[in-house]
């Protein structure tokens, strides 16, 4: 979104709490085709374009407004949720989950994939594919095993048993890459799937188990597991690590990277051999200073530049640590930086390496070798909350783009200037998600607003004729709690940021608000409930 010039006051009491007004924006740049959500998990990005989640928006070279697509309605009307993008030259694959609700919470769950060959004018729905249910004469309530409840496979030689998974819950597409018509898709506990027709037909890709170092047809194997505390030889991602599928690659080798709770896999086969005889070099943590910082791998990622592969590493067991390794030599040893650091993904440009994580954002202008953490981020009309955890991010031709908990962020300039972009509900007209909404002259969000969940709220309003604007907060008695501004503003839209505390910089209690705009001889008026 473009922007303009900004006018800004900041006051800092003894506590350092804080307000100000941003802005002003271009009440014509008041967008209706805006992001869906201000927490943006999953980008993608190819060329000039970039998709981001969770509602599959694209931008086109930094255009001002976004892209919603009108034909894929289980992310538009229904539960579905981008949870992972793959590109090329107009196709877009994406793995598409949801939140189940079960009795003890919300679990991830898998939807299925979208499909475009078109640049994403037109879309194709693919369900997710599960196992069959099991045959009649299974007892799944047997005091001892009954092999007939689950599946077998055939890995070289041998016959081997696998627990059969039946439901969505535990199984969302967490990663997905394609090459040609083959797409690869790691799915937690239904771990690594693939397609050789484009999303028609599926079949399992079988992973080492945790204790080896590798899966080869030419050998017998033992999946370590129990029931009923008996051991047994069965596939059952239940009770290993290294078949829960979470980061994914197809490297510009045709290698195949799948990283799981459990360590790193590396395939040079996985594309296009039988599922018989696919093999892997399995790696995991082994308390060295040139191996993984720990076993569970959600991100991997290769640098267009240099080839050089790149994953985070988070804590799967005790003794291990967090943070970012690289590999230059297919795996056999590994570079650690950012130890400590909860990364969540990686991306490249130019040189540049730029990691995000819990942590914020760490940028490396010599790939990788020196870091420095990026100070919080601001636009000439907004900023990124301090408190944000930064989730994911990619490279167009010309640009970042990081996805935060709080907006989306890019720079043309590696770090230097940002522009962000939030979800953007006009004063009058709604947008794309809401178009019938009514038309009001402020409105503040998040409302109901706590403070220690949200840090700031943001109160929304236009300035029509350039006049003094005044900003004030009042409890329920219109006793002054707060000013934000007393200063004269140029014709514009605002947002006026407020933490919470009072004059003195003291968190205000739990009750309902009142904020006053004045702007001239004109005002406007509010209600903002805070919660603890």
């Amino acid at each position: 979104m473009k922007t303009v010039f900004l006018i800004f006051s900041l006051i800092l009491t003894p506590a350092l709490s804080y307000s100000q007004i941003v802005g002003p924006e271009n009440p014509d740049m008041d967008n209706f085709n805006t992001i869906r959500q201000n927490g943006v998990s999953t980008i993608a990005a190819y060329g000039d374009t970039v998709w981001i989640s969770p509602a599959l928006n694209r931008n086109i070279g930094n255009a001002r407004e976004w892209y919603s697509p009108d034909n894929a309605d289980s992310v538009v009307n229904g539960i579905g949720r981008v949870f992972s993008l793959d590109l090329g030259q107009d196709t877009v694959v994406a793995g598409l989950g949801f939140s189940a609700e079960m009795p003890d919470g919300s679990v991830p769950a898998a939807y299925g994939f979208y499909t475009s060959i078109d640049g994403g004018d037109q879309w194709e729905f693919i369900e997710f594919p599960l196992d069959p249910p099991p045959p009649a004469e299974c007892n799944i309530n047997c005091t001892n095993y009954d092999p007939t409840c689950d599946i077998t496979f055939k890995y070289g030689d041998k016959t081997y048993f696998r627990t059969r998974i039946t439901v969505r819950e535990q199984s969302p597409p967490y990663s997905v890459s394609f090459s040609r018509n083959i797409i690869l898709t790691a799915a937690w506990a239904t771990g690594l799937l693939r397609s050789s027709d484009f999303g028609d037909t599926w079949e399992k890709i079988i992973l080492p188990p945790f204790e080896s170092n590798d899966l080869n047809p030419d050998n017998e194997y033992e999946w370590t597991s129990e029931y009923n505390n008996e051991p047994i030889n069965r596939y059952d991602p239940r009770q290993d690590n290294n078949l829960l599928g979470f980061g994914l690659l197809i490297d510009s080798q045709d290698r195949v990277w799948v990283g799981t709770a459990g360590g790193v896999n590396i395939s040079e086969n996985a594309l296009y051999a039988p599922v018989d005889s696919v093999s892997w070099n399995h790696i995991r943590f082994e308390n060295t200073t040139d191996g993984l910082l720990g076993d569970w791998i959600i991100t991997i990622k290769e640098d267009p530049l240099s080839g050089r592969i790149w994953m985070t590493n988070w804590i799967a067991a005790q003794s291990q640590s967090q943070g970012l390794v690289y590999t230059d030599d297919g795996g056999q040893s590994f570079q650690q930086v950012l130890i400590g650091k909860h990364i969540n993904d990686v991306g490249f440009k130019d040189g540049y390496v730029f990691a995000v994580g819990d942590n914020g954002l760490f940028i490396s202008s010599d790939g990788g070798a020196n870091w420095v953490k990026s100070p919080q981020i601001k636009s000439p009309n907004t900023f990124i909350k301090s408190s944000a955890q930064f989730y994911s991010v990619a490279s167009t031709t010309n640009r970042v783009w990081i996805g935060t908990q709080d907006g989306l962020a890019s720079t043309g300039d590696y770090g230097e200037n940002w522009e962000i972009t939030r979800v953007n509900f006009p004063l009058s007209g709604g947008n794309a998600y809401a178009p019938n909404a009514r038309n009001v002259k402020t409105y503040a969000y998040p409302n109901p607003f706590s403070p220690s969940l949200h840090e700031v709220v943001r109160i929304k309003f236009e300035v029509k004729k350039r006049s003094n604007v005044k900003v004030r907060i009042f409890d329920f008695g219109m006793n002054l709690v707060r000013e934000i501004e007393d200063d004269v503003f140029s014709p514009g839209i605002y947002e006026a940021i407020w933490d919470g505390h009072d004059e003195k910089g003291r968190k205000i209690a739990t009750a309902p608000y009142i904020y006053v705009i004045e702007m001239g001889n004109s005002q406007v008026t509010g209600k903002i409930l805070v919660a603890d």
